[in-house]
């Protein structure tokens, strides 16, 4: 995973001394909400990632200024930050971020501020983490060696995915706005009520897939963010790569295993994630006669769905059919 050298960090904290120095001279009518928040009396939140600043717009209801660090369409295990998107984290009541190795530059990006005066929410510290995993047929990332008593557990990051740990993580972002924000208290928590029972069911609809599928077996041609969410539904996969790879050629030999566990279990459908390029699903279907369909992890959004007005519950609504296709 990417991390910002020390080189790359001391060019950003000068930049970010300079920027702050320039933006305590503009009026104050003249900076965006984000920056300058008390301009409408509105908080402000910053999300890195779409899953987390989805759930912050539901519970806010329009209360709060929030925003999303990563641009839509980019790829989120590459990210490092602008000069700007760390003077904008500097000015942010709230800050959420994931707390995985994607998100390695947000503890070096935070240790360089004061942060005495905003309120952070990390995913992973919200719900039960998993190790990442390894499984038959996979391909593990090269990584740099390391003596045995410095290595440390990998956990997945993706814990969104599973609509049961949505609910935890919307109950975590309520609960510090309404910390935070004590006047528009009673708004944020009947929104968290609201939008809780929407993701129970949620919930509801997958479990009920499951119940009357007639495999419960999904192959991947792509990374895997989804083990939260198997592991809530009790169901198996195979995939080239892990959640966090940045791999994205395979193997002949991850192919052929991937090809021939959709042969062999007759498997519909080989899946593919959101912005992907598709190339080794499209490769797999051909050899085997499945259909490739995306499911949307909610990791990022493409420009069109984010101008769209796509949302984690309009998306994984969606999934819901695409499994459904997957398991019949």
């Amino acid at each position: 995973m990417k991390r910002l050298s020390a080189l790359a960090l001391a060019a950003l904290l000068i930049l970010l001394i300079l920027t702050l120095a320039a933006c305590a001279r503009i009026p104050a009518d003249s900076q965006s909400d984000v920056l300058n928040p008390d301009a409408n009396d509105k908080i402000s939140v910053i999300a890195t990632t779409f899953a987390p600043y989805d759930f912050t717009r539901e519970i806010t209801g329009g209360k709060a200024e929030v925003a999303m660090l990563l641009p839509p369409a980019s790829e989120s295990h590459s990210f490092e930050p602008s000069p700007q998107d760390i003077v904008n984290i500097q000015n942010c009541d709230v800050f959420i971020y994931v707390g995985g190795d994607s998100d390695a530059w947000v503890d070096e990006v935070l240790e360089s501020m004061d942060t005495s005066k905003m309120k952070l929410i990390t995913l992973m510290d919200c719900v039960d983490v998993v190790e990442e995993e390894i499984i038959p047929g996979m391909e593990a990332e090269e990584e740099p060696e390391e003596d045995e008593g410095d290595a440390k557990p990998e956990y997945d990051e993706h814990v969104w995915t599973s609509p049961r740990n949505a609910r935890l993580i919307v109950q975590k972002i309520a609960n510090t706005l309404c910390e935070v924000d004590s006047l528009n208290a009673a708004v944020y928590t009947q929104n968290l009520i609201d939008y809780s029972e929407k993701l129970a069911e949620l919930d509801g609809k997958f479990q009920e897939v499951v119940a009357s599928a007639v495999r419960k077996t999904l192959v991947f041609g792509d990374r895997f963010p989804f083990r939260y969410f198997v592991d809530a539904y009790g169901l198996n996969y195979a995939a080239a790569f892990p959640g966090c790879s940045t791999e994205t050629e395979p193997s002949a030999k991850t192919v052929k295993f991937l090809i021939d566990k959709i042969n062999d279990e007759q498997i519909p459908v080989i899946f593919h994630i959101e912005l992907s390029n598709q190339k080794m699903a499209n490769t797999i279907a051909e050899a085997t006669g499945a259909k490739v369909r995306l499911l949307h992890a909610c990791h990022n959004v493409s420009r069109d769905d984010f101008k769209n007005g796509e949302s984690y519950l309009s998306l994984m609504t969606r999934n819901v059919e695409t499994l459904k296709e997957a398991l019949q």
